[in-house]
């Protein structure tokens, strides 16, 4: 059987050219389930692996409605993409107007968020937008400042859902949710969906089409996972080791659990020679651009990043990414992992796992239905005293020192620094929901210890 076209999707010549003009000639499996019921106006769950083309997938209809609306000046909103990230933001803004590129008449797509001044994202949106591409708390900012009005939204999607479902969102998007028109559209994407998650989508789906693509074996990314067993206070030498002797050619994505981490980590790698920045929340969007445009360029070969570097970030080519911290949850994991492996390429995936840690490691593989063998590089094997030790002991430790660096506002040079001494409440809810995981997978244990 020949592969589906996207003429079969009941597109309009319009998007068909658009499509035929960036090289997109067939579906991926999750644009072809998902368009047509977002076509036919249906609430939709969409569930699929990272680069599977889940953008293009909500990108396509929105387009198409607006292709089929009635204009109007001003500008009225129709589509509404919330998304966690700035970068994301960023992406889905220029998929939106790639798509739309070359047109006669195309719609005017606003993409807002924070870390950057308020005064030029609401004179872009003087005369109104058609499609609004936001982050939660700059939305609400807009909406405060009588900028942008959403009860003429239609279709409303949630980009990276799960994680805009969760605590750090959650009471922000509320409150959008009571702004928006009561019977709309819909549409909410994610890799992963966690049970919790899966049930506060209940609350905001109606009769919803659930679209899941499962990874088969032959579109699975192909990345290999390491586990390497390690103490936490050599994990940094650790990493120099294996960049220096693994992939000295190579870009590196670092995972870090704090912004004071991944000031500590890239300034001690810079130290040691390696081109290597710092990528978090606190760092103005200008640096954030400027160190991911410098990342993609080859002109910096380590970038160690929060979970803010998880969410759709497309990085081409990225050979290796490295778990220096856990993540908080398995379906961090999911994401962090799948910033390499994309569009047929393959990658590298290293975790360290500390001796206070491998109970949440568990849970990590339990949830992703894969084991990842142990091993031990040499001159790095963790302690006996160390795997002995009452699991958290040390995790406790290097988090107090870390919650110590960010209140005492530590500057970190050739790194940016860290701005503002204050915790925001974000942070205080990941970090509780953080500790909550590790006592858990420190619990599990210690009751289990033979498992």
């Amino acid at each position: 059987t020949p592969p589906m076209s996207f003429a079969a999707l009941a597109l309009s010549p319009a998007l068909l050219n658009a499509l035929s003009a960036h090289g997109l000639e067939t579906p991926t499996p999750i644009q072809r389930d998902a368009i047509p019921p977002m076509l036919a106006g249906r609430d939709v769950l969409a569930c699929a692996q990272t680069g599977s083309g889940k953008t293009v997938a909500y990108a396509l209809p929105l387009l198409q409605q607006w292709l089929g609306s009635q204009r109007s000046s001003p500008r009225r909103l129709q589509g509404l993409v919330l998304v966690p990230t700035r970068e994301l933001a960023d992406q889905v803004g220029e998929t939106l107007s790639g798509l739309a590129e070359g047109w006669m008449s195309a719609p005017k797509v606003a993409v807002v968020y924070g870390g950057v001044s308020i005064n030029p994202q609401m004179m872009a949106l003087r005369g109104g937008a058609d499609i609004v591409v936001a982050t939660p708390g700059r939305l609400l900012d807009l909406v405060e400042h009588n900028a942008l009005h959403l009860h003429t939204t239609q279709t409303l999607v949630l980009d990276e859902a799960d994680r805009l479902l969760d605590l750090g969102f959650a009471e922000e998007l509320q409150r959008i949710l009571a702004l928006l028109p009561a019977r709309r559209q819909n549409l909410l994407c994610s890799a992963t969906f966690p049970p919790a998650v899966d049930e506060m989508a209940a609350h905001i789906l109606h009769k919803p089409v659930r679209v899941e693509v499962p990874a088969e074996p032959e579109s699975r990314p192909d990345i290999t996972q390491h586990a390497i067993e390690v103490d936490a206070d050599r994990r940094t030498m650790l990493l120099k080791h294996l960049i220096e002797t693994r992939h000295a050619e190579d870009r590196v994505l670092v995972f870090a659990a704090t912004k004071y981490a991944t000031e500590l980590v890239a300034h001690k790698l810079h130290r040691a020679g390696l081109h290597a920045a710092a990528f978090h929340g606190e760092l103005s969007q200008g640096t954030r651009r400027a160190t991911l445009a410098a990342f993609k360029a080859s002109e910096l070969q380590v970038v160690v990043a929060t979970d803010v570097a998880a969410r759709g970030i497309d990085i081409a080519r990225l050979p290796v990414v490295v778990n220096y911290d856990l993540p908080r949850s398995p379906a961090d994991h999911v994401h962090r992992i799948g910033r390499t492996g994309r569009a047929g390429e393959s990658g590298i995936a290293y975790s360290f796992i500390t001796p206070e840690m491998e109970g949440h490691f568990r849970l990590i593989e339990k949830r992703q239905g894969q084991r990842v063998p142990r091993e031990q590089i040499e001159g790095f094997e963790p302690s006996p005293r160390a795997q002995a030790a009452a699991p958290g002991d040390a995790e406790v430790g290097e988090h107090v020192e870390a919650h110590a660096g960010e209140q005492k506002g530590v500057h970190v040079p050739g790194t940016g620094g860290i701005k503002g001494h204050r915790k925001s409440k974000k942070d205080k809810l990941r970090e509780a929901a953080a500790l909550q995981a590790e006592q858990t997978a420190a619990q599990t244990l210690r009751k289990n210890p033979g498992k």
